[in-house]
């Protein structure tokens, strides 16, 4: 009798684990579908210049921006890039924040990494944030942006206006990499 208890109870573990190793499986082949994908290869000469951001998640360090939202990406001699991020708030001013960005791996890589904290900080892995290129069209006119766990999104366009079809296809595209799009703000582009 006790050998059966044994023996039952050991079957019973062993399928617990299976069914609890099958059910992590499943769970990581699932995360693996889920990963963000990237442009295939980024030509920074090509992107560099004015974006202007069209659509965003909103998030915590753009509270103060009611509008003309966008960044400038120069060259630097280093080979990074300087960012000048702009915008106008509620009481008609331009906040400015001049900011970072370096490549991560191949020199056509779109995965980059921006800091905006000062620069004698940037030895911390903390002040880097995930800046990915995650779509593109061929003129390198319309942008989108993120990061691999889909907390922040942006729309970029070089001119401050986008035609509606081109945005609705971006955002069909956006979609079927499990962006949450109801969740973009549209970013208001006057002169």
């Amino acid at each position: 009798m006790t050998l059966f208890i044994h023996t039952r109870t050991l079957l019973l573990s062993i399928l617990g684990f299976l069914l609890i190793f099958i059910g992590a499986s499943q769970v990581s082949a699932q995360q693996a579908d889920q990963t963000v994908k990237t442009i295939a290869a980024l030509d920074v000469p090509r992107y560099l210049g004015t974006w202007y951001e069209i659509a965003k998640f909103p998030n915590w360090f753009q509270k103060k921006c009611v509008g003309n939202t966008k960044a400038v990406y120069t060259a630097k001699p280093d080979g990074n890039l300087r960012v000048l991020n702009s915008c106008k708030t509620a009481n008609g001013e331009t906040s400015e924040a001049e900011g970072a960005a370096r490549q991560i791996g191949a020199k056509d890589s779109p995965r980059l990494e921006v800091r905006f904290a000062p620069e004698w900080l940037s030895f911390l892995p903390l002040v880097w944030g995930d800046y990915w290129v995650i779509d593109l069209d061929p003129q390198y006119q319309v942008a989108a942006v993120s990061d691999p766990r889909r907390e922040y999104l942006w729309v970029l366009s070089r001119t401050p206006q986008l035609d509606p079809k081109v945005y609705e296809d971006l955002l069909l595209r956006l979609k079927q990499q499990q962006f949450d799009v109801r969740k973009l703000e549209l970013t208001s582009q006057k002169n």
